[in-house]
């Protein structure tokens, strides 16, 4: 399979995407013995036209990124805005959001959150019972709409205050073999 990871992360002095990118790198040294992998740090900078091709050219494509104010960090949404272009990741239709170009192509979101997993559980808490994937509705439509297909997402829960890394990591590598293979 040929896949492509991109880590969304951007450096802030009480957010410094260590475990962002260790969860990067666990991707990508998950997937390698088997796949082919290409990735890219969007902070590190890109070349528009290298990265839709790397869009083109893989099957699936992991986002490695923490959710900033309940959505993508504005560096990778700023990413998205200028890679996903009309008549490369999507076109007209008849039927709005049935004009994706990139069907037959999947897509993985593996998230970091300093909200806590509870958050998500009560209805009587922060979040009103919603799943972490209702969260994030407009992020999965970003991708529907360029005709990508959606699988199992990945969330690691309250990574700013002391996290398992060791156990996060296990979690991350076990997802990745059950819906990576």
């Amino acid at each position: 399979m040929k896949i492509f990871v991109i880590n969304g992360h951007k450096y802030y002095p009480f957010a410094q995407g260590k475990l962002n990118q260790t969860l990067f790198e666990e991707i990508i040294n998950t997937l390698t013995p088997d796949n082919e992998v290409k990735s890219t740090i969007v902070e590190h900078g890109y070349n528009i036209q290298e990265e839709i091709e790397k869009f083109l050219w893989a099957d699936t494509i992991i986002f490695q990124t923490p959710i900033n104010w309940f959505a993508f960090p504005g560096i990778l949404k700023k990413y998205i805005d200028e890679i996903y272009q009309y008549n490369i990741f999507y076109g007209s239709s008849e039927e709005y959001g049935q004009g994706g170009l990139l069907k037959g192509k999947k897509y993985m979101y593996s998230l970091t959150w300093s909200s806590p997993g509870e958050a998500f559980e009560k209805v009587s808490g922060f979040y009103e019972g919603h799943s972490v994937d209702e969260v994030i509705l407009a992020m999965h439509k970003t991708q529907q709409f360029c005709g990508l297909e959606k699988l199992p997402t990945f969330s690691a829960h309250a990574v700013l205050r002391n996290p398992d890394v060791p156990l996060i990591k296990e979690q991350l590598r076990e997802h990745l073999e059950k819906y990576m293979r």
